[in-house]
């Protein structure tokens, strides 16, 4: 029987990692993940799980550790944010690029410049091409979930690749809702102990990671990352399967509402979802055909199924919480147009950058832009395809 709690997103996190007892948590805190390994460490103290907790002097270094850990066979987790992913760029290629299965809760954050603490995507976005799987979470269950099913998807034997399971600072890391929990021995089953192929203390099996990688060989193997990253998709389906069988909790690679005969819809990421939902609810109690496609799974970006479920509606705006600087929109934006190209008389889009370093969005901001979508249905005229949500001229 499911266990019933009031859990912040953070410490639903940190309730994870303890049920799953990792082998290696190596961290650095930094506001708003820091109470992920804050709650981790009392774990620790407290003899709840026998993980070996590293603190360290800087985000570089917790993902240092974190590779040199998984390398050597060792199941191992870390949290950050925003400027302390920033501080690892290195290292997350180097987890990737040797395919260590390393998970990492990043409650998202802007980075600076200027300095701000609030929600945005800027952090994860801007790593969107280093080589991790990448999922996001609406809410606080979500986010104890993912964290969950993300140990099985690195681990997997056609995958073996980290991942990060996203959640947005502050609005889910520190509010508190309730949810439900999975009894720690159902956990544990589920995720199964871990039995890397490949590992520098198998003495029977020498071994070298991250050596030189000269041009005779540097494409083959950027080649088998890549094809783990597309073997990920069908993984990903089959552990969130066995999951919805664990809990009665049903993932995909997105979540779509009212979107099946919908003329207009969104597409966003994370908790703003929650927020657009509302308002679909509004305007269809009006009588207005309107929906939302909301992302789970961004890497490996799920461009034909996306399209499948898009390709009916007549105009799309696509909400981006980071911006990409390259005068054409966000990157969330770039992504869904590439996979709508090939569609015919595919649906006219806009995109919005939004909520950039934690600024309120609310119902009615959403309807705006419903509202915005509705006359470009009836006119034809798509008007600024690259648009800011509830900023000041």
């Amino acid at each position: 029987m499911a266990i019933r709690e009031r859990l912040s997103g953070n410490e639903a996190v940190a309730t994870a990692m303890r049920q799953i007892n990792p082998d290696v948590v190596a961290a650095f805190p930094i506001t708003p993940s820091t109470e992920v390994p804050q709650y981790f460490s009392t774990y620790v103290a407290n003899g709840l799980v026998d993980t070996e907790f590293v603190p360290v002097e800087s985000e570089h270094s917790a993902m240092s550790a974190c590779v040199g850990s998984e390398a050597a066979g060792a199941r191992t987790m870390t949290a950050t944010s925003s400027c302390g992913l920033a501080l690892m760029w290195e290292e997350l290629f180097i987890a990737a690029s040797c395919r260590l299965p390393i998970t990492l809760a990043l409650v998202n954050r802007a980075l600076s410049g200027p300095i701000n603490i609030n929600a945005d995507h800027s952090d994860s976005m801007g790593a969107r091409d280093t080589g991790w799987i990448q999922i996001y979470s609406e809410n606080n269950q979500e986010a104890y979930d993912n964290f969950i099913q993300a140990v099985r998807i690195g681990e997997h034997k056609d995958v073996r690749l980290p991942v990060m399971v996203c959640q947005d600072g502050f609005i889910t890391s520190h509010a508190v809702e309730n949810i439900e929990l999975i009894e720690d021995d159902k956990v544990k089953e589920f995720v199964g102990e871990y039995y890397p192929q490949n590992f520098l203390l198998n003495s029977k099996q020498p071994m070298s990671v991250g050596p030189y990688d000269t041009p005779t060989y540097y494409m083959e193997h950027k080649r088998l990352q890549a094809e783990g990253m597309i073997k990920a998709k069908k993984v990903i389906l089959e552990i969130s399967e066995q999951f919805e069988k664990l809990t009665g909790r049903k993932y995909g690679l997105f979540e779509t509402y009212k979107l099946d005969d919908a003329d207009s819809a969104l597409v966003i990421i994370n908790s703003t979802a929650g927020t657009a939902k509302d308002a679909v609810d509004r305007l269809r109690a009006e009588g207005k055909k309107v929906g939302l496609l909301k992302i789970r799974v961004f890497r490996p970006f799920p461009a034909e199924e996306i399209a499948e479920a898009l390709e009916n509606t007549k105009s799309i705006a696509v909400m981006d919480k980071a911006e990409g600087f390259n005068s054409q929109g966000g990157p969330l934006c770039s992504e869904i147009k590439s996979a709508l190209y090939n569609i015919e008389n595919a649906p006219k889009i806009i995109n919005y950058i939004y909520g950039l370093g934690g600024r309120d969005v609310k119902v009615d901001n959403i309807i705006e832009v419903y509202n915005e979508l509705e006359k470009i249905n009836k006119t034809g005229d798509i008007g600024n395809k690259y648009r800011y949500l509830s900023v000041r001229d």
